[in-house]
């Protein structure tokens, strides 16, 4: 049994506005008084990113686009781009996290809002370690995956030299406090890893050096199957239910064309979402149709967003890193099927 998931095509694509010429994708959405808010990554011919708006009713049909970004780059650190957002609202503040890239270095920031209308940059919320600091303390306490030496070691010393911090990238809120603290997730290559904290000035150097001794317990996802057997990266914001913390990610295989990019799905617990519950043992969906298999970057489906309308899940996702497509699946028999694929049948 699966759960049938429906494609409904491209939502939106580039225009001829100076800062989505090339291409847009990676939106972020969010559910709120009965429209869907979507901040997407747009990017300019000369492949700078900013983030593009427009707003859709509860069909996901664009009833107004913004000509201007509403968020771009001002700051050293997001020089040469301001790219992949995620949003969620918590305690009445609305949490966007975002990629920032300062053409050497690619790492999670955060802006804040009351209305989603005027944005607070509060910077980079991730460690910033380059690999031989965060190699000496991530094998404190276990010894790493070698991929993380493949993905995030320096290449040549030119690297070492410029300032070359390892990527930490797809960072997410969950919607709400668990157990009082705020909880996010990241991505370190090869897997995705969770932390806790109480407020955001908690994140602090002195937390993340901290936390990388401990480094080993936050790795919540790491490839299980083939068609995440390359890496996995944060996708969609956690979604309650009852059954757990639904969570929509992107899992990456090599293949002969290159790097296939999947919507796949995973389960967490309620009260501890360090907990894995369930996987999908195959991706929910991937690319198959052209917009999916050729763009700026071929054989995507990066999903970013996802909203609960009526038991209908509705995902929001980036189609070969130049448009904007949407699927649906309803969420009743998508957890059923998950609930038959617990994980400890996949514990090694």
């Amino acid at each position: 049994m699966r759960a049938t998931v429906q494609k409904k095509g491209l939502l939106l694509e580039k225009t001829t506005h100076g800062f989505e010429n090339l291409g847009v994708l990676n939106p972020a959405v969010i559910h709120h008084n009965g429209l869907i808010h979507m901040f997407y990554r747009a990017i300019n011919k000369e492949h700078f990113s900013s983030i593009g708006y427009a707003l859709l009713d509860e069909q996901s049909r664009v009833i107004h686009r913004n000509v201007l970004p509403i968020l771009y780059p001002q700051m050293d650190y997001e020089s040469h781009g301001v790219e992949d957002p995620r949003i969620v609202c918590i305690d009445e503040l609305y949490y966007l996290t975002y990629t920032a890239y300062d053409g050497i270095n690619a790492r999670g920031a955060l802006a804040v809002s009351k209305d989603m209308i005027h944005w607070e940059k509060k910077g980079i919320i991730v460690p910033q370690f380059n690999y031989t600091d965060f190699h000496h303390r991530a094998e404190s306490m276990a010894p790493l995956n070698e991929k993380y030496h493949r993905y995030n070691g320096p290449v040549n010393p030119i690297e070492v030299s410029n300032g070359h911090i390892v990527w930490d990238k797809n960072v997410l809120f969950f919607p709400r406090r668990i157990g009082g603290q705020l909880c996010l997730l990241h991505r370190i290559k090869p897997d995705i890893q969770i932390a806790f904290f109480n407020e955001l000035t908690d994140l602090t150097p002195a937390f993340w050096d901290e936390y990388l001794l401990h480094f080993s317990d936050y790795i919540l996802l790491s490839p299980r199957f083939e068609h995440e057997v390359s890496y996995l990266g944060g996708g969609c914001p956690p979604i309650e239910t009852a059954a757990g913390w639904l969570v929509l990610y992107h899992g990456v295989q090599d293949t002969l064309e290159g790097y296939v990019y999947n919507c796949c799905v995973a389960l967490l617990d309620l009260d501890n979402p360090r907990i894995e519950l369930a996987r999908l043992p195959y991706p929910l969906f991937g690319p198959e149709h052209d917009y999916e298999l050729h763009g700026i970057i071929n054989n995507i489906c990066f999903p970013s967003g996802a909203v609960v309308i009526d038991e209908l899940l509705c995902i929001y996702y980036g189609a070969a890193d130049k448009r904007i497509a949407w699927a649906t699946v309803p969420i009743l028999p998508l957890l059923e099927v998950l609930h038959q694929n617990p994980s400890q049948h996949y514990a090694l």
